[in-house]
């Protein structure tokens, strides 16, 4: 987990949770994001550990449905607007063994948009709870809220499916949480206006690629350069493809993988892919949890072995698949 955003000096939030943070984020909606972290969720309670889903899509929540519960009567809405005064206050019991579920927020447009302090008030609250893992479902895009939700993971995972537009947000989306990575760890304030700056694509600096960022910022100053390239090593994102249909919409994944080790410096861990099936939409529509309906499908075996890879945080290999 960020120390910059919880303060902390040993990766572990507060030092009250002892658990993993996993978040799952992508620069495109539709991606199948909440289909994929509530039924990761249900592997991992299968185990007997104590699992938390957190719908953080603020403004768009639909994890509930996801897991076949109604809309609750509390949720992250009560929690933000200070309604409660804990985040256990808005836990329900979604009927799983060993699964939790905090409900997001409805659409009210403050809690849609909610500012630094009640951001931090979030972020420190979630690392009270008390269970094995959180897993956080973010919303689509790059809003800062969502960077930082992914930021506070111990394993940020990116949904992304075979298709150019889901792609190309998917970069984004890296180099967006990458970027906002390092600016919260320098207090060098031209520096930090620097990546303010990269952050538009149009920059007048010409810089597209954080390769390109780090080698202009050693220029200006060596040290901060060398912290930056030493934060690359510790940037591992996990890549998971969704809706794939052939060996080819599989090699995606490790042609991402490549790209991005490539032209950003960030080697990805590809944890695996989701083959596309009828059965899934079908407990989509019927409001049913996936893996507890069609377990013994394609997709389930990929969501248990994603699960386990992302557990032992192991790559898949090219040799070893289908």
């Amino acid at each position: 987990m960020s120390s910059e955003v919880l303060n902390n000096n040993n990766g572990n939030g507060n030092g009250s949770f002892k658990g993993q943070i996993w978040a799952v984020g992508g620069g495109k909606g539709g991606t199948g994001k909440s289909l994929i972290i509530s039924n990761l969720g249900i592997c991992l309670s299968r185990t007997g550990r104590d699992v938390l889903l957190v719908d953080a899509d603020l403004g768009g929540a639909n994890l509930h449905s996801c897991l076949g519960n109604s809309f609750p009567s509390v949720t992250l809405s009560d929690f933000i607007r200070k309604k409660v005064s804990s985040i256990k206050d808005v836990t329900i019991d979604t009927g799983i063994p060993h699964l939790s579920l905090i409900s997001g927020a409805e659409d009210y447009l403050e809690v849609a948009n909610t500012n630094y302090a009640q951001k931090m008030r979030l972020l420190r609250q979630i690392t009270f709870v008390d269970s094995d893992y959180i897993l956080l479902d973010l919303g689509a895009g790059t809003t800062f809220n969502t960077l930082d939700f992914f930021l506070i993971a111990d394993s940020g995972i990116i949904v992304v499916t075979p298709e150019p537009t889901s792609i190309e947000n998917a970069y984004r989306f890296i180099k967006s949480v990458f970027y906002r990575r390092l600016k919260k760890i320098v207090r060098h304030q031209g520096v930090r206006e620097i990546i303010v700056e990269v952050m538009d694509r149009k920059n007048e600096l010409g810089i597209k690629t954080p390769v390109e960022l780090i080698n202009y910022i050693g220029l200006i100053n060596n040290d901060i350069g060398q912290r930056f390239k030493e934060e690359v090593l510790k940037f591992r994102p996990k890549l998971i493809m969704n809706n794939v249909r052939s060996r080819a919409d599989i090699n995606v994944g490790f042609s991402i993988k490549s790209t991005c080790l490539k032209y950003f410096g960030i080697n990805i861990a590809y944890v695996g892919y989701i083959e596309y099936d009828e059965s899934v939409w079908q407990a989509v529509r019927r409001r049913k949890p996936f893996l507890l309906e069609y377990p013994n499908t394609r997709p389930a075996k990929c969501l248990e072995r994603i699960t386990k890879n992302i557990i032992m945080n192991k790559d898949i290999e090219e040799e070893f698949i289908l």
